[in-house]
């Protein structure tokens, strides 16, 4: 894999620093078509199977929770967050600008990592990166947010049946999530509403009806 510096050299060279749509103080590294970067990534870094750019987009879900918490800065206020399934970081930078104490933003693809670390920079905020699979883990976060994770079977009921252990213990969960395949709505309830500006390369839309939900119970 990459070192992080030959990420952050192909993160800026292939991105732009550009609002998001949905959270406009709030900018991220963004890139224009995701085949194309897909491609590049493993053309220009010599590595084939790497995982999608999910990093160089901000997603459906992860657009509303933002707007979520900068709206509803109490909802995260003085926390220990974590944010899982980061890709960009979009839902951890929004947490630290709301008035969390501290957050983390956990994501598997060291790609992410490089561009978490960026998008922090660029916002002013500090956000630290976990690049292992924090699902089942416990360390004692007061908030856990996750965006736009169900969209994988098997992802999607192992990361709930996670944040319902950590609900039942006292974290506060948010979910962004724009009723992907897997997203379990007898489990949930809705928290906020938003229509968010999307790509339609990846989204099959320009706009896209997402919610912030709150595990049942």
């Amino acid at each position: 894999m990459a070192e992080i510096a030959d990420a952050e050299a192909f993160i800026r060279g292939h991105t732009r620093l550009l609002p998001v749509p949905h959270a406009p103080a709030i900018r991220l590294h963004l890139a224009d078509e995701a085949t194309a970067l897909w491609q590049k990534t493993e053309d220009e870094l010599g590595e084939i199977g790497l995982p999608p750019p999910f990093w160089a987009f901000a997603w459906a879900g992860g657009q509303a929770l933002a707007r979520y918490l900068l709206d509803h800065p109490e909802a995260v206020a003085g926390g220990r967050v974590l944010d899982v399934g980061s890709g960009s970081g979009l839902v951890a930078i929004a947490a630290m600008m709301a008035g969390a104490s501290s957050a983390e933003a956990n994501d598997i693809d060291p790609f992410a990592h490089a561009a978490i670390a960026l998008n922090a920079a660029a916002n002013g905020v500090a956000v630290r990166v976990r690049g292992e699979d924090l699902i089942g883990a416990d360390e004692g976060w007061t908030h856990v947010l996750a965006g736009d994770v169900c969209y994988e079977r098997g992802m999607a009921e192992r990361i709930l049946d996670w944040l319902s252990r950590l609900k039942a213990r006292g974290a506060q969960v948010l979910i962004g999530d724009p009723r992907r395949s897997y997203l379990p709505l007898e489990r949930l309830e809705v928290v906020a509403t938003y229509e968010v500006p999307v790509t339609r390369a990846l989204e099959d839309a320009e706009v896209k009806r997402s919610s912030v939900w709150r595990l049942r119970g």
